[in-house]
């Protein structure tokens, strides 16, 4: 009788229970033998595991799979990350040994374009700062019910900063709006834009020329501070920054005039440095909303990320085509 595929869980306990409920947990080992009790953060003391597994399946809380991981598992033939970006977690030597790396990247994609569509809305509708001056009205003064003159997401121009996994469901979620799209991306061709339905611009014409600019382009050392003064200063007077990629695509310090200033708004699901130190003046300003990181799949949107994992390891033991595979060049760029 052949043997039957081993995976192993390398993932934070807490993330199995809300990634992988029971019912994904069945559909699993139906395909591999694991054991949803063990769970390693750590791989000292899992050799003995390591030694049988044929397939990882990884998550938030994975250690980093080096070359001292890779000489204890011999079998290794596939990790699956039930998350988004694996660059923290994957050596080279992973794709050199020609293990296969895949990753739920897609999946966790969907609620941060949903989060960010959210966000364009409401900043267009400049929600949270109106919110904010209602609810400090004093006592017998007139509540803030403005008119809303030059508010809301119809007609404006909206600058998308990188055409990645999550900027492309926003482009199609925009074509929804009536709203003029910019797209600044340098790796997308005239034909890519066209198909998707935007204006390809420099990264000055499109903070010149944008009402809402939406960043989704990954950290890397030419990206860093992309948004840095200058460029701030050329977004025009009430323009709204959205960003749910990574903090240090942004200039923090020049954010920060730029809105205490009262110029430009924020939203920010990310900073620089993250958290941001208690007492930070963008959490006190108006315009400025943050939240703690939480675009991406939290609560029931999980769920979604075991079913891609589940579908993955499938499609890997029947030889089929991985919708999440990773190759080693893409580590140069991936968020």
């Amino acid at each position: 009788m052949p043997r039957r595929p081993v995976a192993v869980f390398a993932i934070a306990p807490w993330a199995v229970s809300g990634v992988f409920p029971p019912d994904l947990v069945t559909r699993l080992r139906q395909l591999v033998d694991i054991d949803p009790g063990t769970t390693f953060t750590s791989f000292e003391g899992a050799e003995a595991a390591l030694a049988e597994a044929d397939i990882l399946v990884t998550g938030w809380g994975c250690p980093r799979i080096d070359a001292g991981v890779l000489a204890a598992a011999p079998r290794l033939r596939a990790i699956v990350h039930s998350a988004g970006t694996v660059k923290a977690i994957v050596d080279p030597l992973v794709f050199e040994r020609g293990v296969v790396v895949s990753s739920a990247a897609e999946a966790n994609a969907v609620p941060v374009a949903d989060y960010t569509m959210a966000m364009l809305v409401l900043g267009a509708k400049q929600a949270f700062s109106r919110a904010r001056r209602y609810a400090a009205a004093v006592e017998g003064t007139p509540r803030d019910w403005l008119a809303g003159e030059g508010t809301g997401l119809h007609d404006c121009t909206v600058g998308v900063i990188g055409a990645s996994r999550i900027g492309r469901l926003v482009l199609r979620r925009l074509q929804s709006y009536d709203v003029e799209v910019l797209l600044y991306d340098p790796y997308v061709t005239a034909a890519e834009a066209s198909d998707l339905g935007v204006e390809q611009v420099s990264m000055d014409e499109l903070c010149r020329r944008s009402d809402l600019v939406t960043v989704h382009a990954p950290a890397l050392p030419e990206t860093r501070h992309m948004l840095d003064g200058r460029r701030l200063d050329l977004l025009p007077d009430g323009a709204v920054v959205v960003n749910t990629a990574r903090g240090s695509l942004i200039d923090t310090e020049a954010l920060t005039r730029s809105c205490a200033g009262g110029r430009i708004s924020a939203i920010l699901d990310v900073t620089d440095p993250e958290p941001l130190p208690p007492g930070h003046p963008l959490f006190s300003l108006p315009n400025v909303m943050i939240t703690p990181h939480l675009a991406g799949a939290q609560g029931r949107e999980l769920r979604r990320l075991g079913e891609f994992a589940v579908d993955e390891v499938g499609r890997f033991l029947s030889g089929a085509p991985l919708l999440g595979r990773v190759e080693p060049e893409h580590l140069s760029y991936i968020a």
